[in-house]
């Protein structure tokens, strides 16, 4: 997946910070989605989830990513080596507080979710660290009732 430049970042679809959404988001998640904020580690809501389920995007739903590629870090952050489609992602080079990191957007939304680092688990070697502020769990026996019945076979044996 390329990733997008600071220089040229101002290219990248951002969320529009509104009165609607903030009163719509909890003021965690505003900060984190809007404001790029970070949550603090080890107290957040889905450091350590170990239910199976999809994890979406607290803005517009969008399907982000699967408990079956979520893993402990250490962090205290939840952490997964992969997205369920790396194409709802945008990837822009952070330089902020002195660091040279990757940050991870929603694509649709252009909520900040996290950062991307390459210390993960195999087989992708990848670590997307992402906010819980930034995502809605969905467990595995509500996906079909909350309209992602075509992701229900993420879980399927084999896969």
């Amino acid at each position: 997946m390329p990733v997008i430049k600071s220089a040229d970042a101002a290219n990248v679809c951002y969320v529009e910070p509104t009165e609607e959404l903030r009163a719509r988001l909890g003021p965690e998640q505003y900060a984190v989605l809007v404001e790029s904020a970070t949550e603090p580690p080890f107290r957040n809501a889905y450091w350590d989830n170990h239910e199976r389920g999809i994890y979406v995007d607290a803005i517009d739903g969008e399907p982000l990513f699967a408990s079956k590629e979520k893993f402990d870090s250490g962090s205290g952050w939840p952490s997964f080596w992969a997205p369920i489609d790396p194409a709802k992602l945008v990837l822009i080079e952070d330089l902020s507080l002195g660091m040279r990191r990757i940050e991870v957007r929603a694509k649709a939304s252009g909520g900040h979710l996290g950062h991307l680092f390459d210390d993960g688990p195999d087989p992708t070697g990848l670590r997307y660290c992402i906010n819980s502020a930034s995502l809605r769990f969905i467990p595995i026996d509500r996906i079909a009732a909350e309209g992602y019945a075509e992701l229900a076979g993420l879980f399927e044996a084999g896969r």
